[in-house]
């Protein structure tokens, strides 16, 4: 994305107060600007497609339609739309159902400030954006396993994967584009989705997030 071009952000939730509090934030940030609110899943779907934004914040409870059905009709339309879902801890046991939609990145509501605006920017990025806590609930839902099964039953998936393979999938756990992981292991753009297909495979997962869980779980 040109770094010249403001990023545009549509906010989807049924609370205009907590609309009015993101939007306030982060149009304090002049890279950033919301083009549009939708109090429901179903106005939410209409604005993406008048506006065009790059990033869409949703919320997952929502009158109407919830933020699981939109998200998944806009992903169904546009796979490369980046969808952050903005969750409370009474939430959770729906956020692992969005994460295997393909949402880009989960965040709590109460997110400071500051985050808020780096996860905004490194989903438009093409990054993945998890709030710690957000990760230990996603890993505690991911199954009803003791700690250490969850970790033992990551650390056989992971270790399915070639050292590079492996370098790649931490690399993604930290929140690295392709491009960055390119730079930073020298070698190609298209080298790195390649590895990124083959771990997706390995691991039998079908996003990035998920490839990120799998290696937050098994430290």
């Amino acid at each position: 994305m040109d770094e010249l071009t403001p990023i545009r952000v549509v906010l989807v939730d049924d609370e205009a107060l907590v609309r009015s509090g993101l939007r306030l934030i982060l149009e304090g940030d002049p890279a950033l600007h919301v083009v549009g609110e939708a109090s429901d899943g179903q106005a939410g779907m209409l604005l993406v497609a008048d506006s065009q934004p790059d990033v869409v914040l949703m919320d997952i409870r929502m009158p109407h339609l919830d933020g699981l059905a939109a998200t998944r009709a806009l992903l169904a339309r546009q796979p490369d739309l980046k969808i952050i879902v903005l969750t409370t801890f009474d939430t959770d046991d729906l956020v692992l159902t969005a994460l295997r939609l393909g949402a880009s990145g989960f965040l709590l509501k109460d997110t400071p400030p500051a985050e808020l605006i780096d996860a905004v920017r490194q989903v438009a990025a093409g990054r993945t954006a998890l709030s710690q806590p957000v990760i230990t609930q996603l890993i505690r839902a991911v199954a009803g396993q003791p700690e250490r099964q969850r970790r033992s039953e990551a650390v056989a998936r992971l270790d399915r994967l070639t050292p590079r393979e492996r370098d790649v999938a931490v690399a993604i756990a930290e929140g690295l584009s392709n491009a960055e992981i390119a730079v930073a292991q020298f070698v190609s753009v298209t080298t790195v989705k390649t590895h990124v297909g083959r771990i997706l495979d390995k691991l039998a997962v079908d996003n990035r997030v998920q490839i990120a869980i799998c290696v937050h779980s098994a430290v």
